[in-house]
């Protein structure tokens, strides 16, 4: 069976869900596992990406 396309277009409510708070800086934060040495430096690095917006922020511990 194929795949089900909506015949709607998606509502601002349901398009922008979520994306107005980290447009003002509160980000989702939760610890990215995949990638936690840095090569370069050597060290060990935590890697936060934002559950909301996938947007990531590295922090060496």
């Amino acid at each position: 069976m194929g795949d089900i396309i909506p015949f709607r277009k998606p509502s601002l409510k349901e398009k922008h869900k979520g994306n107005t708070l980290c447009r003002h800086g509160h980000h989702k934060w939760i610890i990215d596992k995949a990638k936690q040495f840095d090569v370069k430096q050597g060290k060990l690095v935590t890697v936060y990406r934002c559950s909301r917006c996938n947007k990531t922020k590295v922090r060496a511990d």
